[in-house]
């Protein structure tokens, strides 16, 4: 095996490794809130509100700085630490005695975890620039089986003992960091190394450069706004079918990996078909319409099996509303800011996940109990329904506008 196909494999199981820990943590966190706080699940769903929040924040800080680390000291020793860390943390949390071991070991993981930057720098220094697409998109690959296949083991595995599926994503963490250190070579010569620098691991700066598009405001409130509604479908998913059809692990963790196969198809397959055809701007919006709706039925669904052509409704909506709102965005950019755009994008994505979850996660618990301020456990989706309704409001009318601040 060449030193460059050891390297590849080796960050692509890391990027799925990742993802995997992530995905697995969906279907058995709620339930492990809910033993180890011994609350009711509308106090619950506030506890795992604020975790699920406290990892996107740790993520959103850290990203940054382990990606200077990587430019400093190189990217071996920065992939290989963050895999022993992610190692022994998710034995912690597999024998978490209280709610503080889990809430430590949650934010440790989110430390941890923010290795996607590091890993795609490692791909750009062994990749041609006339390759790295293709080494992109198997990342990207990597991304969806990670979160197809952590919540199908997440939802297995816990069903029997939920302590198993942390035991797994640990030793496959540990073996991975052993294969690393024999088989991967570092990727970044010393006399390309930079030094670090606060600007280079503020997670803010690039908040701070939003306003060098101000042609795109409104694109960019969308793409918040959005994120948002979907960073709360996903992390109430598991409460809600608790609530309203009595679903266990197992079952959370089936529709979770049908979430996985649908994206696969949608934005691997379907997105390639309709954008040619009809347009960005309508996909764009016949996209948001289609989540909308979606939003607005879930609540009303009476019978369990109707979630899986519901799901596969929104994905269809969302997965290609989302790809057609960035490369909008991208055309609007010079050629020499594509990179700053993308850092600008994924910080807005990592802020829609630190809120989105305590939103939602706050609606639910007003939403169940014993005396309820709203009578449907499904009462997040209307607000998220809303968000999008709003999105597509502020779109539409943006680009009435445009024609008339054009015109001489």
């Amino acid at each position: 095996m060449t030193a460059r196909r050891s390297a590849l494999i080796f960050i692509i199981a890391t990027v799925v490794i990742d993802m995997l820990g992530i995905g697995l943590i969906f279907p058995i966190l709620p339930v492990l809130v809910q033993e180890l706080s011994g609350a009711d699940l509308s106090q619950s769903a506030l506890i795992y509100g604020l975790i699920s929040s406290s990892f996107a924040l740790m993520q959103f800080i850290f990203s940054p700085f382990l990606g200077a680390l990587s430019d400093k000291y190189g990217r071996r020793p920065v992939l290989l630490i963050s895999l022993g860390g992610l190692a022994v943390d998710y034995m912690i949390i597999a024998l978490a005695p209280n709610l503080w071991w889990l809430i430590a070991g949650r934010l440790v993981a989110g430390v941890f975890s923010a290795t996607v930057t590091t890993a795609n720098a490692y791909i750009a220094d062994i990749t041609p620039r006339e390759g790295r697409a293709a080494a992109f998109g198997l990342l990207g690959a990597a991304f969806g089986i990670g979160f197809t296949i952590g919540p199908l083991i997440g939802g297995v595995l816990g069903a029997i003992d939920l302590q198993y599926p942390f035991f797994l994503a640990s030793a496959l963490a540990f073996a991975n960091m052993v294969f690393g250190y024999f088989m991967l070579p570092e990727s970044l010569p010393k006399e390309k190394r930079a030094t670090i620098s606060f600007a280079k691991t503020n997670p803010f700066g690039a908040l701070w450069r939003v306003g060098r598009y101000t042609s795109l405001i409104v694109l960019l409130t969308a793409l918040f706004l959005t994120g948002i509604a979907q960073q709360g479908l996903q992390n109430i998913w598991v409460l809600w079918t608790d609530a309203r059809f009595d679903w266990g692990v197992a079952e959370a963790g089936y529709s979770l990996a049908w979430v996985g196969v649908c994206m696969a198809f949608v934005q691997g397959y379907l997105v390639r078909i309709v954008v040619p055809m009809f347009g960005e701007r309508r996909v764009l919006y016949v996209g948001y319409g289609i989540s909308t709706l979606a939003f607005v039925y879930l609540p009303f669904i009476s019978h369990s099996w109707l979630i899986y052509p519901a799901i596969l409704v929104h994905i269809i909506g969302w997965g290609c509303a989302g790809p057609c709102l960035t490369a909008i965005m991208s055309q609007n950019v010079p050629d020499n800011e594509q990179g700053l755009l993308q850092g600008t994008l994924g910080s807005i994505n990592s802020v829609a996940m630190i809120i989105g979850p305590i939103f939602a996660t706050q609606i639910f618990a007003f939403s169940t109990g014993a005396a309820p301020y709203f009578p449907n456990p499904g009462t997040y989706y209307w607000f998220g329904a809303a968000l999008f309704v709003l999105t597509l409001a502020i779109i539409w009318l943006d680009s009435l506008r445009r024609p008339r601040r054009q015109a001489p």
